[in-house]
């Protein structure tokens, strides 16, 4: 193990956070070639925190906008990071406006027909939430048995609590602000929900403290989906091999888990 991975490794256990890892330890990727001249244009949206955002200097910053500026350094390519509206990305990507999309938007079949992504480098999972105070036993099937669990209405989430927790009695909410509140209020035994948002929640002011996740994450792909990795042009596949060369670069030397731990106190892992 890298030392320096091995410091980032201890510094996350020393915090209390956990660090994904999607990257296979037994495969080797190879780089290919790119031209030294060429600039590569990020493209990313900058109200996704806190993947990306505005920082305090304006400029866009968050978990991918840095690591696509540390592929680049790996790469020893020029790169610029350019701010467009979310629904406005892989069109101007299409457009020839950018060479790269660094935004959370979901690997799907769809998106693949469309454009060349390489591997994950994220993925939101789904998470259950407690009141520390209630000493909640951990959320198997037979723990969950009459116990009130919490649920966004209409989500992948409700779906998979429908399929996998049948004896817990659910209950559903309009959006995960009401569910986090009800929690918070103990008019719920579990949450289960999207991680982000939990792990957002539970390191911010608003839980005042109260809440804790429980169990480990759940990634089934059906329910959850596939993750979110650079988008780039069908076209420019080298392009995305090097990405994907550098982001197992990243994790290897511990950079990954650097820039990990910047963005996420509150780990949704």
């Amino acid at each position: 193990m890298p030392l320096a991975f091995a410091l980032m490794a201890s510094a996350a256990q020393a915090q209390g956070v956990s660090i994904p890892n999607f990257w296979d330890p037994r495969t080797q990727l190879e780089r290919p070639e790119l031209p030294a001249t060429r600039t590569i244009r990020f493209l990313v949206d900058d109200d996704f925190p806190p993947l990306h955002f505005p920082g305090l200097d304006g400029n866009p910053t968050g978990l991918s906008v840095e690591l696509a500026r540390a592929a680049c350094e790996r790469l020893s390519l020029t790169c610029t990071v350019q701010v467009r509206r979310f629904d406005t990305l892989l069109s101007a990507l299409n457009e020839r406006q950018g060479d790269v999309v660094a935004a959370a938007i979901p690997i799907t079949a769809d998106l693949r027909r469309g454009f060349a992504v390489t591997g994950p480098y994220f993925k939101i999972p789904a998470r259950f939430a407690v009141r520390k105070d209630k000493n909640q036993p951990a959320p198997e099937a037979k723990a969950l048995q009459g116990k009130t669990l919490g649920v966004v209405g209409g989500t992948a989430h409700e779906a998979y609590a429908k399929a996998f927790m049948g004896g817990a009695s659910l209950k559903p909410y309009p959006e995960l602000a009401a569910a986090q509140a009800a929690l918070k209020a103990g008019e719920i035994d579990y949450l289960f929900a999207d991680g982000l948002g939990l792990a957002l929640w539970i390191g911010g002011e608003e839980s005042a403290g109260c809440c804790d996740f429980l169990g480990g994450p759940y990634l089934e792909s059906r329910f959850f989906g596939e993750g979110i990795g650079f988008i780039t042009r069908t076209e420019d596949d080298a392009l995305r091999r090097a990405l994907d060369f550098a982001l197992q670069q990243l994790w290897r030397d511990g950079k990954y888990a650097e820039l990990y731990l910047r963005f996420f106190p509150t780990s949704p892992y």
